[in-house]
């Protein structure tokens, strides 16, 4: 498996980890539809929480949140309309960026931007 792909997966898994600290409750994880993803799917407090995880091993790139494109979002925007014309129940939303810098396998940075779009 490719480095970024450990990379990216190592990320959610910590940011899972973060949001069930806090209190989320996890729905799903690479929820799909289409070709789009959204990385995570959390409840708190009856929001409807869609979440983009970025992660890096160091800032040569840039910062990790940066890395969320117009595109991106939109694709996120869609992939919303789908979950909720699913799932009814769901009125209030809100899309949140978990930014990771990774320091070997742990993080040495977590950043967490609540509605950070739309």
């Amino acid at each position: 498996m490719p480095k970024h792909k450990e990379t990216g997966i190592k990320g959610e898994q910590i940011a899972e980890n973060f949001l069930l600290k806090k209190g989320y409750k996890i729905l799903h994880r690479n929820w799909r539809f289409e070709k789009k993803e959204i990385d995570i799917i959390a409840e708190t407090d009856g929001l409807l929480v869609f979440v983009e995880v970025k992660t890096r091993s160091y800032y040569g790139f840039g910062y990790p949140e940066d890395a969320v494109s117009a595109k991106k979002q939109e694709f996120m925007k869609l992939s919303a309309e789908e979950f909720t014309s699913i799932h009814k129940e769901y009125t209030d939303v809100r899309f949140d960026i978990i930014s990771i810098l990774l320091k070997g396998d742990e993080a040495s940075e977590i950043v967490h931007i609540e509605d950070a779009f739309y």
